[in-house]
């Protein structure tokens, strides 16, 4: 029986506890880091023999690569991906050539990850930054305001559900006013309800339909003072499931950051108790991975049906222009460094 966790592994070669571990769980998924990549062929090699491990067709294979800071392949593994903010400064001076280019670049992204076997991309990032928050968002961004971000947000996500992979949009729902870093402590965001309602998710209704989210480990004092969305069954059932209005699958950010506190089994336990279809866990250490997978259930139910909804998204890829793409993307990447 499968299990509701996407999992790291330790490196670009698929260890024997690793191979192990992945029969015995069976994950939903699993998640590629620069670690995990040495060569192209490495890559298609340990995707295949992770997905053989599982025993199982459909096996999410994730990676962050939205562009700029976070793009886990870079030359000569993957094509130089331009900064989210460099599609809102085209945006800002041409928004139906920005929105065009975002939808080709990432389609032509897409066929590139299909080729090494990767199906989901974590990204676009729908996050809305604001003066003064920490610096992690940034120029993962598309813009500082909601039309920007969600018309190029929804051009990223159609250009990776085109090539047959499943965009995970995040952090639901909203990492923009973040005091830090959710990497190495807990974000408190004190703004109100109604301020947050008007700003922060709005981009997220906005691409409510999308198959696949991620969530903050982020408090918002207003909705929750005590528990970070990804733990929070109110900020999960009353927002992101009910004024958001977001269906589809929803995994948790990444439960080894510092954002989170206690054992991790307790971790993954509390992650899926909250609403999370999935738990998400990243850094390879097999220790933790395994506490994780111990506090995770079998997948099945409601998380179930959203999977197969994400899923069916790989399975139907379309024809595009190359050149064209090849074009749009030389075009944001000269727009970004003017």
């Amino acid at each position: 029986m499968r299990s509701r966790i996407i999992t790291g592994l330790a490196g670009p070669e698929l260890s024997l506890d690793e191979k192990a571990f992945l029969a015995s769980v069976q994950p939903a998924g699993i998640i590629l880091f620069a670690r995990n990549c040495g060569s192209q062929d490495q890559i298609r090699r340990l995707v295949a023999e992770s997905i053989a491990a599982v025993g199982a067709d459909e096996v999410l294979v994730l990676i962050d690569q939205e562009g700029g800071r976070v793009q886990r392949l870079r030359p000569p593994l993957g094509r130089n991906l331009p900064t989210a903010r460099a599609f809102g400064q085209l945006y800002e001076t041409d928004a139906d050539t920005a929105v065009k280019a975002a939808q080709l670049v990432f389609q032509l992204l897409a066929a590139d990850l299909r080729e090494l076997g990767i199906n989901t991309d974590c990204a676009p990032v729908l996050d809305v930054p604001v003066e003064g928050a920490h610096g992690i968002i940034g120029d993962r961004a598309y813009g500082t305001t909601v039309a920007p971000i969600v018309a190029l947000g929804r051009a990223v996500a159609e250009g990776l559900m085109a090539g047959g992979v499943v965009p995970v949009i995040k952090h639901v729902p909203g990492h923009g006013r973040a005091d830090c870093d959710s990497h190495l402590a807990l974000p408190v965001v004190g703004e109100s309800h109604e301020v947050l309602r008007q700003s922060d998710f709005l981009t997220f209704r906005g691409l409510a339909d999308l198959p696949a989210a991620m969530t903050a480990h982020v408090v918002y004092k207003a909705i929750d003072a005590n528990a970070p969305a990804t733990t929070s069954p109110c900020v999960i059932a009353d927002i992101i499931r009910g004024e958001i209005g977001f269906d589809g699958l929803l995994m948790s950010d990444d439960l080894s950051m510092k954002a989170l506190a206690g054992p991790m089994k307790a971790r993954a336990e509390a992650t899926i108790a909250a609403g999370c279809d999935l738990v998400l866990h990243c850094n390879g250490d097999i220790s933790e991975m395994t506490a994780a997978a111990a506090g995770t259930p079998v997948l099945d139910g409601p998380a179930l049906d959203r999977f197969a909804r994400a899923w069916a998204v790989t399975q139907e890829v379309r024809g595009f222009d190359i050149s064209e793409a090849e074009a749009a993307l030389s075009l944001v990447l000269a727009s970004g460094s003017a």
